[in-house]
Protein backbone atom coordinates (compact mmCIF):
# COMPACT_ATOMS: atom_id res chain seq x y z
CA UNK A 1 0.00 0.00 0.00
CA UNK A 2 1.52 3.31 1.11
CA UNK A 3 4.75 4.35 2.79
CA UNK A 4 4.11 6.28 6.00
CA UNK A 5 6.69 8.41 7.79
CA UNK A 6 5.80 8.44 11.50
CA UNK A 7 7.43 11.50 13.06
CA UNK A 8 7.73 11.88 16.82
CA UNK A 9 8.40 15.49 17.73
CA UNK A 10 9.10 14.75 21.38
CA UNK A 11 12.50 15.65 22.83
CA UNK A 12 12.21 12.85 25.43
CA UNK A 13 13.35 9.25 24.98
CA UNK A 14 10.63 8.09 27.39
CA UNK A 15 7.90 10.19 25.83
CA UNK A 16 4.26 9.13 25.87
CA UNK A 17 3.99 10.77 22.47
CA UNK A 18 6.72 8.61 20.97
CA UNK A 19 5.33 5.44 22.49
CA UNK A 20 1.84 6.31 21.30
CA UNK A 21 3.12 6.81 17.77
CA UNK A 22 4.97 3.49 17.76
CA UNK A 23 1.77 1.83 19.02
CA UNK A 24 -0.25 3.42 16.20
CA UNK A 25 2.46 2.43 13.69
CA UNK A 26 1.52 -1.18 14.41
CA UNK A 27 -2.08 -0.51 13.39
CA UNK A 28 -0.91 1.00 10.10
CA UNK A 29 1.43 -1.94 9.47
CA UNK A 30 -1.45 -4.35 10.12
CA UNK A 31 -3.41 -2.45 7.45
CA UNK A 32 -0.65 -3.15 4.94
CA UNK A 33 1.32 0.09 5.03
CA UNK A 34 5.09 0.34 5.31
CA UNK A 35 5.91 2.56 8.30
CA UNK A 36 9.22 4.36 8.76
CA UNK A 37 9.69 5.85 12.24
CA UNK A 38 11.56 9.12 12.74
CA UNK A 39 12.25 10.41 16.25
CA UNK A 40 13.30 14.03 15.78
CA UNK A 41 15.20 13.91 19.10
CA UNK A 42 17.74 11.61 17.39
CA UNK A 43 18.67 14.28 14.85
CA UNK A 44 21.85 15.98 16.10
CA UNK A 45 21.07 19.22 17.92
CA UNK A 46 23.91 21.05 16.16
CA UNK A 47 22.27 20.27 12.79
CA UNK A 48 18.83 21.41 13.94
CA UNK A 49 19.86 24.50 15.88
CA UNK A 50 22.61 25.48 13.46
CA UNK A 51 20.23 25.17 10.48
CA UNK A 52 22.75 22.92 8.74
CA UNK A 53 20.81 21.94 5.64
CA UNK A 54 23.77 19.85 4.41
CA UNK A 55 24.17 17.78 7.57
CA UNK A 56 23.70 14.08 6.66
CA UNK A 57 20.90 13.69 9.23
CA UNK A 58 18.97 16.62 7.74
CA UNK A 59 19.53 15.34 4.20
CA UNK A 60 18.29 11.90 5.30
CA UNK A 61 15.21 13.35 7.03
CA UNK A 62 14.41 15.39 3.92
CA UNK A 63 14.66 12.25 1.79
CA UNK A 64 12.37 10.35 4.18
CA UNK A 65 9.73 13.06 3.82
CA UNK A 66 10.13 13.02 0.03
CA UNK A 67 9.67 9.23 -0.22
CA UNK A 68 6.63 9.04 2.05
CA UNK A 69 3.06 8.93 0.75
CA UNK A 70 1.73 9.91 4.15
CA UNK A 71 3.08 11.54 7.28
CA UNK A 72 1.95 11.04 10.86
CA UNK A 73 3.20 13.96 12.97
CA UNK A 74 3.00 13.52 16.72
CA UNK A 75 4.02 16.11 19.26
CA UNK A 76 3.64 16.88 22.91
CA UNK A 77 2.06 20.26 23.49
CA UNK A 78 4.20 22.80 25.30
CA UNK A 79 2.84 26.27 26.04
CA UNK A 80 -0.08 25.79 23.62
CA UNK A 81 2.09 24.77 20.68
CA UNK A 82 4.01 21.87 19.19
CA UNK A 83 7.53 21.06 20.36
CA UNK A 84 10.58 23.13 19.53
CA UNK A 85 12.51 20.17 18.11
CA UNK A 86 9.66 19.49 15.68
CA UNK A 87 9.63 23.17 14.71
CA UNK A 88 13.38 23.10 14.14
CA UNK A 89 13.08 20.11 11.79
CA UNK A 90 10.09 21.49 9.88
CA UNK A 91 12.01 24.76 9.38
CA UNK A 92 14.84 22.86 7.68
CA UNK A 93 12.66 20.96 5.22
CA UNK A 94 11.96 22.40 1.77
CA UNK A 95 9.06 24.88 1.74
CA UNK A 96 6.71 22.46 0.00
CA UNK A 97 8.02 19.21 1.49
CA UNK A 98 4.46 17.99 2.14
CA UNK A 99 3.11 18.55 -1.36
CA UNK A 100 1.22 15.45 -2.46
CA UNK A 101 1.20 14.04 1.08
CA UNK A 102 -1.65 12.98 3.33
CA UNK A 103 -0.92 14.08 6.89
CA UNK A 104 -2.29 12.98 10.27
CA UNK A 105 -1.51 15.46 13.09
CA UNK A 106 -1.52 14.06 16.64
CA UNK A 107 -0.76 15.74 19.95
CA UNK A 108 -0.51 14.79 23.60
CA UNK A 109 -0.72 17.02 26.62
CA UNK A 110 -1.66 17.36 30.23
CA UNK A 111 -4.76 19.50 29.86
CA UNK A 112 -7.72 19.88 27.52
CA UNK A 113 -6.78 23.56 27.48
CA UNK A 114 -4.25 22.58 24.78
CA UNK A 115 -6.60 20.64 22.54
CA UNK A 116 -6.70 23.42 19.93
CA UNK A 117 -2.92 23.34 19.45
CA UNK A 118 -3.41 20.96 16.53
CA UNK A 119 -5.73 23.30 14.65
CA UNK A 120 -4.19 26.64 15.62
CA UNK A 121 -0.47 25.83 15.80
CA UNK A 122 0.37 22.65 13.89
CA UNK A 123 -2.20 22.51 11.06
CA UNK A 124 -1.29 25.96 9.62
CA UNK A 125 2.38 24.96 9.35
CA UNK A 126 1.53 21.64 7.68
CA UNK A 127 -0.80 23.44 5.31
CA UNK A 128 1.85 26.05 4.45
CA UNK A 129 4.20 23.19 3.55
CA UNK A 130 1.80 22.02 0.83
CA UNK A 131 0.09 19.04 2.48
CA UNK A 132 -2.46 17.76 0.00
CA UNK A 133 -4.82 16.37 2.63
CA UNK A 134 -4.61 16.93 6.38
CA UNK A 135 -7.03 14.48 7.96
CA UNK A 136 -8.78 15.05 11.26
CA UNK A 137 -6.15 15.10 13.98
CA UNK A 138 -6.45 13.97 17.57
CA UNK A 139 -5.32 15.26 20.95
CA UNK A 140 -4.78 12.65 23.68
CA UNK A 141 -4.53 13.54 27.34
CA UNK A 142 -1.41 12.28 29.08
CA UNK A 143 -3.61 10.66 31.74
CA UNK A 144 -5.15 8.45 29.03
CA UNK A 145 -1.76 6.93 28.16
CA UNK A 146 -0.20 4.55 30.67
CA UNK A 147 3.34 3.40 29.97
CA UNK A 148 4.69 0.17 31.41
CA UNK A 149 8.24 -0.83 32.34
CA UNK A 150 8.43 -3.26 29.41
CA UNK A 151 7.89 -0.38 26.97
CA UNK A 152 4.27 -1.25 26.22
CA UNK A 153 1.41 1.10 26.84
CA UNK A 154 -2.26 1.06 27.62
CA UNK A 155 -4.61 3.65 26.21
CA UNK A 156 -7.87 4.51 27.97
CA UNK A 157 -10.79 2.89 26.07
CA UNK A 158 -12.42 6.11 24.82
CA UNK A 159 -9.09 7.55 23.68
CA UNK A 160 -8.13 4.23 22.03
CA UNK A 161 -11.39 4.16 20.09
CA UNK A 162 -10.98 7.75 18.89
CA UNK A 163 -7.35 7.18 17.93
CA UNK A 164 -8.33 4.03 16.04
CA UNK A 165 -10.89 6.02 14.07
CA UNK A 166 -8.49 8.81 13.08
CA UNK A 167 -5.77 6.30 12.11
CA UNK A 168 -8.30 4.35 10.02
CA UNK A 169 -9.44 7.61 8.39
CA UNK A 170 -5.81 8.41 7.57
CA UNK A 171 -5.28 4.91 6.18
CA UNK A 172 -8.35 5.24 3.97
CA UNK A 173 -7.17 8.65 2.74
CA UNK A 174 -3.78 7.13 1.88
CA UNK A 175 -5.52 4.57 -0.27
CA UNK A 176 -7.13 7.35 -2.27
CA UNK A 177 -4.14 9.68 -2.55
CA UNK A 178 -2.44 7.93 -5.53
CA UNK A 179 -5.68 8.08 -7.51
CA UNK A 180 -6.17 11.77 -6.77
CA UNK A 181 -2.59 12.52 -7.74
CA UNK A 182 -2.91 10.53 -10.97
CA UNK A 183 -6.11 12.36 -11.93
CA UNK A 184 -4.58 15.84 -11.65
Amino acid sequence: MATVLSVSGSPSATSRTGRLLRHLDQRLIAQGHEVVPLDVRTVPAEALLGADFRHPAIVEATELFARADGIVVGTPVYKASYSGVLKALLDLLPQYALTGKTVLPLATGGSVAHVLAIDYALRPVLNSMGATHIVQGWFTLDKDITTHEDGSLTIAPDAAEALGQVVDQFSTALGRTPYLAAAS
